[in-house]
């Protein structure tokens, strides 16, 4: 069974939001339309506690966009975003939450970021997104969300690694591009890992 995987379709990564994702507004109709083709959608969910890690507000002199170390990894200082129980964290207006069959958060310990629907960025902690999916007899997700060049990517890469087989549509994702050609380089590697990217109309 294929099923629809939306990625961090949340307040704060749209447009005006605390880590607003340029046009990431365009992937809610997208998102939407595709509810109505596939049986079965699951939905990622950034939630953050206030004090997380990545924030940069928690590590003074340091600047949003920076890269610090943090327990041995790199971590990118981002703005604090997706704050548990904010308004900013929940998903976006006009999003059709009411056919979501699954959420899962991440990202909700304080010391591991998680740009990863399916683990932490350390590689070890797991949401539960694998076992849902493959106890509902999924074997491909279609992949759609924020941000092409970090959640989408890296929930990408660890379905391929786990297995599944992925189309990623574009029209459904946009991205942050800290660095030109960030997006660019991100769907590349999905495509190198195996996953499909597709368009709207394909699916």
């Amino acid at each position: 069974m294929d099923a629809l995987l939306l990625v961090d379709i949340q307040r704060d990564f749209l447009p005006g939001g605390a880590l607003g994702v340029p046009g990431g507004d365009a992937v809610v109709p997208v998102a939407n339309a595709l509810m109505a083709r596939l049986p079965l959608v699951a939905a990622t969910q950034d939630w953050h506690p206030a004090d997380h890690a990545s924030f940069a507000s928690q590590h003074p002199g340091h600047a949003v966009g920076e890269v610090i170390e943090i327990n041995g990894a790199e971590q990118i200082m981002w703005p604090d975003h997706c704050v548990q129980d904010t308004a900013g964290a929940e998903f976006a207006d006009g999003l059709k939450v009411a056919r979501i069959d699954h959420v899962v958060r991440k990202g909700t310990e304080r010391t591991i970021d998680s740009y990863s629907g399916f683990f932490g960025n350390d590689h070890v902690t797991a949401t539960g997104l694998e076992g849902y999916l493959r106890g509902a007899g999924v074997t491909a997700v279609t992949v759609v969300g924020l941000a092409t060049d970090y959640c989408v990517k890296f929930t990408v890469l660890d379905a391929r690694r786990l297995g599944f087989a992925v189309r990623v549509v574009r029209e459904g994702v946009r991205g942050v591009e800290l660095k030109g050609g960030d997006c660019a380089r991100a769907l590349a590697e999905m495509t190198a890992a195996g996953a499909r990217v597709v368009g709207l109309a394909e699916v």
